[in-house]
């Protein structure tokens, strides 16, 4: 028997399909600035607490001056910063390009002295497959670096746009950022009450989040720009070219577990040794065992705090995953992500186990 047009099922069910299409049109709608409103979420949640402040401070009826104030320290404390940031390292990784295309450094000379410093029989093994052609490596070297290059002076004809796609970015975030610091909790209420999930599930989850990206903003952004920053002042102090834009890597790269900033450390500390740099090379090491190591393990656990913590291997995978998919934004969407996907299966089998035990005693 067909099911008449006007019963409660049927409506529910047209009524849940256009939901999730106008959800879905909704998300490729503003797709385009995703990077903006991650930003935005991720900021307002990490300065939340100073802006309650300043609004017993202000007032409740000055919900909008408090508002502003709160975005005024923020771009004061942590944007402008990081833009400024930024545009030294690019600055500088543009003038590495210049030196090593006009032939001012020289990677090969650098392998070359590598290969010298070499004991026979290692240079021996290494020659027999192939890996000491110091020839090849360089004309490999230039082919690449004349690639880089082309594909840059392609991409300078669109840098005009890409600016000014970035600006558009950046006061949309701030827009979105003010009106999420002053009517942020109304819309989180909102959100968490319309979610088709029992209360208590949805405070775990919307608690989770709101752990997850501050430990992740907070914590690992603040432990990573430590570390890249005390790894560039060691380069600069032993003098290696680009000492800025390798502690920008560091940063990075400390985001990783396990291997993180030492990726471009080490290999600098071997080749000031295998070049004679004794004291220079095992300076190097100790300052990134003992100092740069260090205020990952002292630091982190701080600043993160016990109950975010994911296994390295989970913390990796999602954050490699995250930028390959979301890019640079990645490294904070992705633990975020595996967070998320970890608390709701502990909640799931928490309920089944609540189940469970019910289930006898009923």
């Amino acid at each position: 028997m067909p099911t008449p047009l006007n019963s409660p099922e049927l409506q529910n069910k047209v009524f849940l399909a256009l939901l999730v299409l106008v959800t879905v049109a909704f998300g490729l709608i503003i797709w385009p600035f995703n990077g903006a409103i991650w930003w935005a979420i991720f900021i307002a949640i990490v300065f939340l607490p100073l802006h309650r402040r300043l609004l017993r401070r202000f007032g409740p009826q000055r919900a909008t001056l408090a508002a502003l104030a709160t975005l005024g320290i923020t771009l004061v404390v942590a944007i402008l910063p990081l833009v400024l940031l930024t545009v030294s390292v690019t600055q500088e990784a543009a003038a590495i390009y210049g030196r090593v295309k006009s032939g001012e450094l020289n990677p090969a000379q650098y392998f070359q002295q590598i290969v010298d410093s070499l004991p026979a029989w290692l240079r021996q093994l290494a020659e027999r497959f192939g890996l000491l052609d110091v020839t090849q490596a360089q004309r490999r070297f230039v082919a690449s670096l004349s690639q880089s290059g082309q594909a840059l002076t392609a991409q300078a004809l669109s840098i005009g746009q890409t600016t000014f796609d970035f600006l558009v970015s950046f006061f949309l975030m701030l827009y979105l950022l003010f009106f999420l610091l002053r009517d942020g909790p109304a819309l989180s209420s909102s959100i968490v009450e319309a979610m088709p999930l029992q209360r208590h599930r949805k405070r775990q989850l919307f608690d989770k989040f709101v752990t997850v990206v501050r430990a992740t903003v907070k914590g690992n952004i603040l432990v990573a720009l430590i570390q890249g920053a005390l790894g560039g002042l060691a380069l600069g102090f032993l003098g290696v070219p680009g000492a800025m834009l390798w502690g920008a890597v560091m940063a990075m790269l400390s985001l990783l577990p396990a291997i993180g900033a030492a990726i471009v450390w080490l290999p600098v500390a071997i080749w000031l040794l295998v070049t004679g740099s004794l004291w220079q090379g095992f300076g190097l090491i100790a300052w990134g065992v003992l100092v740069i190591g260090l205020v990952d393990n002292l630091l982190r656990p701080v600043l993160v705090g016990k109950d975010t913590q994911l296994p390295d291997y989970l913390v990796l995978f999602s954050t490699l995953g995250g930028m390959a998919i979301f890019g640079l934004n990645g490294f904070v969407i992705g633990p975020v992500i595996a967070a998320m996907f970890v608390a709701a299966w502990d909640i799931f089998a928490k309920a089944e186990r609540e189940d469970g035990a019910a289930g006898p005693a009923g």
